[in-house]
């Protein structure tokens, strides 16, 4: 990952100036697969931090005329040591990978991808698609399952009807709302919060997860701090509740949390793992599998991790040409957490 220099804002409660400030993180405006391509607001990770429980990417995007931005047009390219969250509030994006799924990700739905030891996919937004508004999120997987076989899940939560307000809770639990989509990491959270104009909320949370706000649209406070569109709003662990305040226009803000990871993650590109040298591997693994004329598999069809070979693939024909892996920086990467 690049560009990591930007400075988040500390501000302290205003309603209990005595407790932890509230760290408010800027988004980044950053092009999606290619300096041609749709641009999308990052605000994790950041110099400043690196993670909110397990998640560690953040990107936000639209809403878009598909007409002048093109859309979603990812073609293939690798993940390892992670999940990515698909979550839209406007347009199609249709998925596929080569562990063997396909589909539709819509308003209200959410697509989980877990990469494990490897998997590589692409994203489209559908030809009916005009405008696209949404969000995808990533969480690093612990060292416990970071080797697992990838996987997906699809899932669309019922809405949680509240006193000038509506939560949809994807990932986790909420206010009576459990997810069945598994995560196979610590606990975590993902929630849609949509506030009428004027609406106050208080959310009962878990003490044991640091949580993040991420302001789409509309005029919010959080817990007397007022919190800027597109940005992320992170709150420490040992808080029990979340007050909200929407003031003269609805909100519609996503909330994530979970237990801290407690490790140490190296990050770079599409990849996650723990030393420089997995990374490297990584990248030659890809490189290796998307090239017809590259070195022949690993010794007895496996990587050095027990991965098999491809760890990438295989892919349905037919399908755009994947990404390459851009080059590796010229310094060592550090493991951040």
């Amino acid at each position: 990952m690049t560009n990591l220099d930007v400075n988040p804002q500390e501000v302290v409660c205003a309603e209990d100036p005595g407790r932890a400030t509230t760290q408010l993180l800027t988004p980044r405006e950053v092009p999606l697969g290619g300096p041609r391509a749709m641009t999308v607001r990052r605000t994790l990770p950041q110099r400043a931090r690196s993670l909110v429980g397990s998640w560690c990417f953040v990107d936000h995007y639209g809403p878009n005329l598909v007409s002048e931005s093109g859309g979603m047009t990812v073609a293939r390219h690798p993940h390892t040591g992670l999940a990515t969250v698909s979550w839209l509030f406007t347009g199609e994006i249709s998925h596929l990978d080569s562990a063997g799924y396909e589909a539709i990700v819509r308003p209200g739905e959410v697509n989980l991808m877990i990469a494990g030891r490897g998997i590589s996919h692409q994203e489209f937004s559908t030809p009916d698609t005009t405008t696209l508004h949404g969000v995808q999120l990533w969480y690093a997987l612990p060292e416990a399952t970071r080797h697992m076989a990838p996987t997906f899940e699809h899932h669309a939560p019922e809405p949680v009807e509240l006193a000038g307000a509506v939560l949809r809770v994807p990932i986790g639990s909420m206010a009576g709302s459990t997810s069945p989509v598994r995560t196979h990491t610590p606990p975590l959270l993902a929630a849609e919060i949509l506030l009428e104009a004027g609406a106050r909320v208080e959310l009962e949370l878990d003490p044991t997860f640091e949580h993040g706000v991420l302001l789409d649209a509309g005029d919010l406070v959080l817990n007397g701090t007022p919190v800027p569109v597109g940005h992320l709003a992170y709150r420490p662990v040992g808080r029990e509740s979340l007050p909200l305040q929407a003031g003269d226009t609805p909100v519609r803000a996503m909330l994530i949390g979970g237990v801290p990871l407690g490790e140490q993650i190296v990050m770079w590109w599409n990849f996650i793992g723990r030393t420089h040298d997995e990374i490297v591997a990584y990248r030659a693994a890809w490189q290796a599998e998307i090239d017809a004329e590259a070195a022949d598999p690993p010794a007895g069809g496996r990587y050095p991790d027990h991965a098999p070979y491809p760890r990438f693939g295989p892919y349905p024909a037919g399908q755009p040409a994947p990404l390459p892996a851009p080059a590796l920086p010229t310094v060592q990467l550090r493991p951040r957490g």
